[in-house]
């Protein structure tokens, strides 16, 4: 299978969107096609032996659409400047265009009927230019029409087309009653349509040129990103000297020179100099970190001190910048499941909307009314509908998330990687790299009776430093520092999950965890008396054997990062059950779990079993997100709901991931949930908009409530709303740009009053996870249905997080709040004390 991306013109609302990746996807060898509306672009994923380019943008062009081959990363058209220069040529048309229509009502009735004919004449001299600077509306909209495929070109078409032509009709009839002395034609002249004409295509080029430019905005934190790729480079050439290239033309291996206040242009390793490297751009970590040599830098970040050369190891499209850029770039070309029902009814909205406006015509002279009511009701309904709303409530708000977690320095791969991301309940963390900092050091060691220190390293060094295991590279670093050097070690051998063993000098020798008494059952009790000690410190133990002897012992401790304790904490509060998964043992996996403050432990699990391990939590009923960062954890990445790498990981992690943490630790992480619960929040707010707007706003242009309360919706006002609508729903995405990754504000305090102890009089709290929020009245609604349960008080419920706490009495029952929140119409993921 093969995956290309392409750029599509012509679109104009959901309903083309729908009508190309249709088109598409009927195309034989095509998997897959997903159309994204706000970047006009197309992603198809086919068989290259029996499709090709040159098919898929055939199937495109028979749609009644352009399309060809895109470039690398896909931005949003700008098309503001061309639509702003057609609102203002619009405007200065229809101004004086409803003046003369709106000021003939001012005039005494002799002037009006003896000028009318040359009045309505300066009014059609008026709209012909605004139909021509529109004339966009008319081209795509009845090519889209006769192509089958009509879209919201093709209802402003239609609308103003059915205006235009009925005002010309009344025109003629209303000039040659007056020639001919006809006076019944007399009526015609209160007939004509044009200024509703020539204000309904200037308002909706206002909507859309607002729209563009809102639209613009939501591309910003990808434009950003594209921006921060260095441009230049200063080159150290052989000689000593020093020449400036462009950053393009850097190679793998170059010796480039980097001095304070300048950006690294690649991704390399520093050979000299100190330098504190300011790597928020990338990581979303604002402290700058220290670098000295040995220590990798990122290109696209910036030295706030010191000097450095470094060596470039990565150029181009392997930089971490570069990544970053396609990820981004993928994600917001990607489609959430919860748009689905979204595109189905985008794909027959606009054939709806035409039926009902024929309906709508019929029906009112059917009824008795005038053709002039009849039409401007059906005229109504074709310009306040309004699909742009349906085909835009998605990507924008993705676009939107995924770029603000761009630059928070959580990278999301997909938009069904947000979705299912807002619904998790369960948070696996690996330990080693993940809750640890991944650089485990010998702490301890111990001897049998004959063996020095020095000949007990060296043997676990010369085994060790055949492996990759974070262990080994500790035993290393040890040896390292005591000058120790590695013997040569044959017939190696790693067993996963208990140790490794290689004959030296020829002795066969061991360096293993306890799971080697195994092998070895007469060195169970020698084993045992070491292990419990080791254990209760938090330390892993590495035991040495050779020939079938204890040697003695290495402690190995790898630290808790400083955050760890923290995010926990934070996800804790948003409602997240915490596990520790990890192959150590169980003692000193459960003093690293307290330590964190995590109270579920799932402790010696072969690196193998660990893809079981998530299988058998999400057959549990849980949506599992897995965290991690070696190649062991792979696997388990992959199976969980969601896989998330820490940007401290291996690459195999960071591929078999749907979400990347850049900072090395678990920071991001709480921020990671807040924001896919903020995209998904939008997201429905989005939708619900679109569709509630359309199935409020269509009957009441169809006149339904006409006869019952008068209410009657003007063309005008019909497309003012159109215009409006989808702007809201871009603006209202446009707010997760101010997305901030901060701790959410504690509930521990209420209007200005401390909450009383939890436990004081059998008081308890309770937090409940609640879905189905979306606004401040559903906050309200929440809160009101726990206040009245009998025995509960101090009720803080908390959108961004979904959650409510309330403290209650005995009497209380979690049963008793979940009807309450439950009767409400929301849904209670789960309850917890806190």
């Amino acid at each position: 299978m093969r995956e290309e991306k392409y750029d599509i013109t012509g679109m104009s609302c959901a309903a083309c969107a729908a009508r190309v990746e249709n088109s598409v996807s009927k195309v034989d060898g095509v998997s897959s096609c997903t159309v994204n509306l706000l970047k006009n672009s197309m992603t198809v994923e086919f068989d290259p032996d029996t499709a090709s380019d040159d098919v898929i943008i055939g199937a495109v062009i028979n749609a009644g659409y352009g399309a060809a081959k895109s470039g690398n990363i896909s931005i949003p058209e700008n098309g503001t400047d061309s639509i702003k220069k057609r609102l203002i040529l619009s405007v200065a048309f229809d101004i004086p265009l409803m003046i003369i229509a709106m000021g003939q009502m001012f005039l005494p009735e002799e002037i009006r009927d003896k000028a009318a004919i040359y009045l309505i004449l300066a009014e059609i001299l008026l709209v012909l230019p605004i139909i021509i600077v529109n004339f966009k509306f008319f081209s795509g909209g009845f090519k889209a029409l006769f192509k089958g495929g009509p879209n919201m070109d093709t209802l402003v078409a239609l609308g103003a087309t059915a205006s235009v032509l009925f005002s010309l009709y009344a025109y003629v009839r209303f000039v040659t009653g007056r020639f001919s002395g006809d006076m019944s034609s007399m009526h015609y002249m209160h007939e004509i349509y044009f200024e509703g004409a020539g204000t309904i295509l200037t308002l909706i080029t206002l909507g859309k040129f607002l729209e563009s430019r809102a639209k613009k905005k939501t591309s910003e934190a990808i434009n950003k990103l594209m921006d921060l790729k260095p441009k230049t480079a200063v080159k150290v050439l052989p000689d000593g000297s020093v020449t400036e290239i462009s950053a393009d033309d850097v190679k793998e291996g170059d010796i480039l020179e980097v001095k304070s206040g300048q950006t690294v242009p690649v991704d390399g390793v520093v050979v000299s100099g100190r330098c504190a490297v300011d790597e928020s751009a990338v990581t979303g970590e604002s402290v700058p970190a220290a670098k000295e040599t040995g220590d990798t830098v990122i290109g696209a970040t910036t030295l706030t001190g010191g000097y450095v050369r470094m060596q470039a190891t990565k150029v181009g499209e392997g930089t971490v910048i570069a990544r970053i850029i396609k990820l981004v770039d993928d994600a917001t070309s990607s489609k959430a499941p919860v748009a689905k029902t979204a595109d189905k009814v985008a794909g027959i909205f606009v054939p709806a909307v035409i039926l009902i406006a024929l309906v709508t015509l019929v029906a009112w002279l059917i009824s008795g009314a005038s053709f002039e009511a009849a039409l401007t009701f059906a005229v109504s309904v074709l310009v306040v509908s309004c699909p742009c709303a349906l085909g835009l409530a998605t990507p924008t708000a993705i676009m939107s998330g995924t770029g603000r977690g761009a630059q928070k320095g959580v990278l999301f791969k997909s938009a069904e990687a947000l979705e299912v991301m807002h619904s998790a309940d369960t948070i696996v963390l690996d330990k080693t790299g993940t809750l640890t900092y991944g650089k485990p050091e010998v702490i301890g060691v111990a001897c049998a009776e004959g063996v020095t220190e020095e000949d007990l390293i060296r043997t676990a060094y010369s085994l060790e430093v055949l492996s990759e295991h974070p262990l080994a590279r500790a035993v290393a670093a040890k040896a390292e520092s005591m000058g120790i050097a590695a013997l040569s070690v044959s017939d190696f051998v790693q067993t996963a999950g208990t140790g490794i063993e290689g004959v030296i000098d020829g002795v066969r020798c061991y360096a293993a965890n306890s799971r080697i008494t195994g092998t070895f059952p007469s060195l169970k009790d020698e084993i045992s008396s070491y292990e419990k000690e080791i254990l209760a410190g938090g330390a892993a133990a590495i035991y040495v054997i050779r020939d079938s002897k204890l040697c003695g012992v290495l402690s190995i401790r790898d630290e808790l990062r400083e955050t760890s304790a923290s995010a926990v904490s934070d996800l804790k509060k948003l409602g997240l059950k915490i596990v520790l998964l990890t192959g150590d043992n169980k003692q000193a996996a459960a003093v690293a779990a307290k330590a964190a403050g995590i109270d579920e432990v799932i402790a010696e699990v072969l690196p193998q079993d660990k893809e079981k391990v998530i299988r058998d939590l999400k057959s549990s009923g849980r949506t599992v997100v897995m965290t991690g960062d070696g190649i062991n954890d792979a696997p388990a990445l992959a199976s969980a709901d969601i896989g998330i790498a820490i940007g401290s990981g291996t690459d195999i992690a960071m591929e078999t991931s749907d979400v990347v943490l850049m900072r090395g630790d678990l920071k991001a992480l709480p921020a990671a949930v807040r924001l896919s619960r903020a995209v998904m929040r939008n997201i429905k707010q989005n939708l619900f908009w679109a569709f509630f707007y359309n199935m409020i706003c269509i009957p009441v242009a169809a006149g339904c409530l006409y006869n019952a309360l008068g209410l009657k919706l003007n063309p005008m006002l019909a497309a003012l709303a159109m215009s409006l609508s989808s702007l809201f729903v871009v603006t209202n995405a446009l707010r997760l740009r101010k997305f901030e990754s901060g701790t959410e504000i504690s509930a521990d305090l209420v209007s200005g009053e401390e909450i009383k102890d939890s436990k004081e009089d059998g008081i308890m709290r309770k937090e409940l996870s609640v879905e189905g929020m979306m606004c401040q009245n559903c906050v309200r609604h929440v809160r009101q249905a726990l206040e009245a349960v009998e025995g509960t008080s101090d009720v803080v419920v908390d959108l961004d997080s979904a959650t409510a706490q309330v403290s209650v009495t005995p009497a209380v029952t979690d049963d008793m709040l979940t009807a309450a929140v439950t009767s409400e119409g929301y849904v209670v993921k789960g309850i917890r004390d806190i």
